[in-house]
């Protein structure tokens, strides 16, 4: 198996869409086209904020392949084949690699009971149907450890090809724990862009995020930034950050639309619903106001 990926930063990429919920193929090779052209250091594909769950098994594949015949080798990708059911995720799974993905990943079943092994079971399956890295999703609340972090940690390290985990929490205990635990067998990225500076306080070699589509290079400054010890930095600018995720929230995709479009002059579309239902306009001023703050905050010249 190819060695771990480094880490640095991993936009959780949008997927565009056409008006019909259909991905937008051509709005896609663009927004990919960004990533490398802002030399980013990967792509998670295909998770929540690319809406992987709302399209067919086809249209994922398609997504998939575009993204992957456009970065070329220029930049690691990451496809996340969770789905409603494991047979599905093996098959996007072995897909993407024959595809030339760099790992896989998965979020286990969500709407089914079953608990932990539940969950174990449907990673050991698309571990094994691959032989590229495997980075399972964890999603935050200490009981998915099952009263024993460490018994936890061992069954991870137990699943075929692991490398890594991406993890949705705000815990950074949690956090600490897994990479204490994993003695540095895995390697960890940060799910919650709110604490991306945080959480490598904590172990995590890495960030995944749905506003690194928007402020890649700002984001990746400062966190590198950081990891060199500039402290004041990092505490402006996340404190600056988390206001504006704050405030943007509750319409958060007619902006993360609104403003890829003023920004980088890519359309996203609005999101497959239920996504976005209920999200109102922004005035073209305010975004134009928040992207200036994040500008002004990070110090990063001509991003």
């Amino acid at each position: 198996m190819t060695q771990p990926v480094l880490g640095g930063l991993w936009p959780a990429l949008f997927t565009p869409v056409n008006p019909d919920g259909s991905p937008n193929l051509q709005e896609l090779e663009k927004i990919v086209q960004l990533c490398i052209t802002q030399k980013l250091d990967g792509i998670y594909l295909l998770g929540s904020t690319g809406q992987g769950f709302l399209f067919t098994e086809k249209q994922r594949g398609e997504v998939a392949r575009v993204v992957l015949e456009t970065a070329n080798g220029a930049l690691p990708v990451i496809v996340q084949v969770g789905s409603l059911n494991t047979n599905e995720s093996v098959r996007l799974a072995v897909e993407a690699q024959k595809l030339g993905a760099y790992g896989i990943s998965t979020v286990g079943p969500i709407y089914y009971q079953g608990g932990l092994q539940n969950t174990l079971a449907h990673y050991r399956a698309v571990g094994s149907a691959i032989d590229i890295p495997f980075y399972p999703y964890h999603i935050g609340n200490q009981s998915v450890f099952g009263g024993d972090a460490r018994q936890y940690i061992q069954q991870l390290l137990a699943l075929p090809n692991i490398a890594g985990m991406k993890l949705t929490t705000q815990n950074l205990y949690e956090i600490s724990l897994m990479h204490i635990l994993s003695e540095n067998k895995l390697t960890l990225f940060s799910g919650a862009d709110e604490l991306f500076c945080h959480a490598t306080l904590c172990g995590t070699a890495g960030a995944i995020g749905s506003f690194f589509n928007l402020w890649g290079p700002e984001c990746k400054f400062v966190r590198e930034e950081f990891v060199k010890g500039n402290f004041e930095l990092g505490s402006r600018f996340m404190l600056t950050f988390q206001d504006i995720i704050n405030e943007v929230l509750p319409n958060v995709w007619t902006f993360f639309q609104q403003a890829m479009q003023l920004k980088h002059g890519i359309d996203i579309g609005l999101p497959i619903a239920p996504l976005g239902m209920g999200n109102t306009p922004w005035a073209e001023k305010d975004i134009i106001a928040i992207c200036d703050r994040i500008s002004a905050v990070s110090g990063l010249v001509n991003p």
